[in-house]
């Protein structure tokens, strides 16, 4: 995780729903020496108080330069401190975050027409996010689902909506249609709950209201 093997740079966020937080920011990761080089010089505005990166002698012991029209993208000292707090317990966190999905898995079974995100059996995920899939699911039942399990109680939510749908990408010409499966995803997934204090009843509550709220809106379509 965080290797570069397959990309030049990784990048995590610690926004607070994620695995771990620094309550905001992120950080970039890269073992190409000139990337870490530049990345750290953008995030302060472009300035570099190395004198071996001067173009010119310098001023004094207060001298700097500022060679590219960077960024403020400094983390604090205490949102920092509170990520590498984390870090000491992203292992547990992670151990935590598979149980609960197993969990899931074994609850959702033999449940007819709702299916878990498949997952490779030679990798472990994080599970920032636990996903399930509806079947000949529409856009008012998808929407009916998600509306119905917060009414009752359970927070659903959908992640993610394909970013060319958004006003910015369709004043560039992207339209609806563009990737298909894409949004038959889209239309068909549902976030649950997932975090480490969910307690067995809370996700066998979870599991069977959204069953039978599936079966509500499924036989009502057939009938």
């Amino acid at each position: 995780m965080g290797c570069c093997e397959y990309s030049d740079i990784c990048v995590f966020s610690f926004h607070p729903v994620k695995i771990i937080t620094s309550a905001e920011g992120g950080a970039a990761l890269t073992n190409d020496q000139t990337l870490a080089n530049t990345m750290a010089k953008l995030r302060s505005h472009g300035i570099t108080g190395n004198s071996d990166e001067f173009n010119e002698p310098s001023h004094g012991v207060w001298y700097y330069q500022q060679q590219d029209l960077g960024f403020n993208y400094r983390m604090t000292d205490l949102h920092a401190s509170l990520g590498i707090a984390q870090l000491t317990k992203v292992d547990a966190f992670v151990k935590r975050r598979n149980n609960l999905a197993n969990t899931y898995d074994t609850l959702f079974a033999d449940s007819i027409g709702i299916t878990p995100l498949a997952r490779s059996e030679s990798s472990m995920s994080a599970y920032h996010l636990y996903v399930i899939r509806l079947e000949n699911c529409t856009p008012d039942q998808h929407n009916f689902m998600v509306s119905a399990l917060r009414e009752k109680g359970v927070f659903a939510h959908v992640h993610y909506i394909p970013i060319y749908l958004q006003p910015y990408y369709q004043n560039l010409g992207f339209e609806a249609g563009y990737c298909a499966e894409a949004e038959s995803y889209y239309y068909s997934a549902i976030t649950l709950p997932l975090y480490p204090t969910l307690t067995l009843t809370q996700q066998e509550y979870i599991v069977s209201t959204t069953e039978a709220l599936y079966l509500e809106c499924t036989s009502s379509d057939e009938s």
